[in-house]
């Protein structure tokens, strides 16, 4: 049975339950494993858990943020799937034996860094034509920053950490104890626009990873069919078109916004052979899964990462309903 506690008092309880330090890291791509931490009380279950436990498998529930929604249900789905279990999209008995939630705790405790605060911490400009003036479009803030690094909401890391200086090199927090790893080539990869999920295929067929995706809309919908991959681009500029935008607002004018995770396109661009299409990441990391895209394959930053590895020009790109 999944134990559901209100959302405050859950997350504390969590949060006084871990207690291994975490290794100070430098901001990377993908940052080292976190050292793992005690496992929580015997036959106690949270959506939290869960959710670092099914990031931690490569079945990625989007952004953790402890409480139950779609993207988790759609991770646990294809987890159930892949493991042969009943596809059920719910936490039963089998399905969390075989997330073996007992190897590791869903938190940890990590150390603010200097690098981690120093910043430059700027607000991002909602108009194309302003970006464009940015030499960068960095983090907006820590916690922004530090929920990226730990896959997290940053209202989770500061329900986590009440009272605690997120600004403050020294400061020890409790983050969820994820580790990331690099994906497996793949031999497929299928955008699902049923339910939103992007699937990585081994060579014997097996899905062996999930991400959750925003993919088209109805003014902009998901290119239907079988793609190539043309290209892998990191810490792209955004070639911002209000002819390709029919949301554009009037006066709109073309604009090259500077790399960044706030840039439109996140940190990586997969281009593909249907002409302005590609798979890609987004600053709003909270919105995938559930908010509709400009016809391109949305997902959070470090899933778009991830996956940007573990494809190349030789991986087809499969689009369907």
């Amino acid at each position: 049975m999944l134990l559901r506690l209100p959302a405050s008092v859950s997350l504390l309880a969590l949060a006084l339950a871990a207690a291994s330090p975490v290794m100070a890291q430098a901001p990377a791509t993908l940052p080292a494993p976190i050292a793992e931490d005690a496992p929580l009380a015997t036959g106690v279950r949270s959506d939290l858990h869960a959710q670092v436990l099914l990031d931690r498998a490569q079945f990625s529930p989007g952004q953790i943020d402890g409480v139950l929604g779609s993207n988790q249900k759609r991770a646990v789905a294809g987890f159930q799937a892949a493991k042969g279990l009943k596809v059920s999209g719910e936490l039963d008995d089998a399905t969390w034996q075989a997330l073996q939630p007992d190897t590791a705790g869903p938190l940890a405790t990590y150390t603010l860094t200097a690098e981690d605060v120093a910043g430059p911490f700027l607000p991002v400009p909602k108009k194309p034509a302003d970006q464009a003036k940015m030499t960068a479009l960095g983090y907006a803030s820590v916690a922004e920053s530090l929920g990226e690094r730990f896959h997290a909401d940053p209202k989770l890391l500061q329900t986590l950490n009440p009272g605690v200086d997120l600004g403050k090199a020294g400061s020890q927090i409790q983050v969820p104890n994820i580790a990331p790893t690099a994906l497996p080539k793949a031999a497929k990869l299928v955008i699902d626009k049923s339910d939103s999920t992007l699937r990585l295929y081994d060579a014997q067929g097996k899905v062996y990873a999930q991400v959750p995706v925003s993919s088209g809309s109805q003014h902009d919908p998901l290119p239907i069919g079988e793609w190539k991959i043309l290209g892998i681009s990191r810490d792209p500029p955004f070639h911002y078109n209000p002819k390709l935008f029919w949301d554009a607002k009037k006066g709109d004018k073309k604009a090259t916004i500077p790399p960044g995770p706030n840039n439109p396109v996140g940190p990586v661009w997969i281009d593909i052979s249907k002409p302005h299409y590609g798979l890609h990441g987004t600053p709003e990391p909270g919105h995938v899964g559930k908010t509709e895209s400009h016809g391109c394959v949305r997902m959070t930053n470090w899933d778009a990462l991830r996956v940007a590895d573990a494809v190349d020009a030789s991986v087809p790109v499969i689009m369907q309903e």
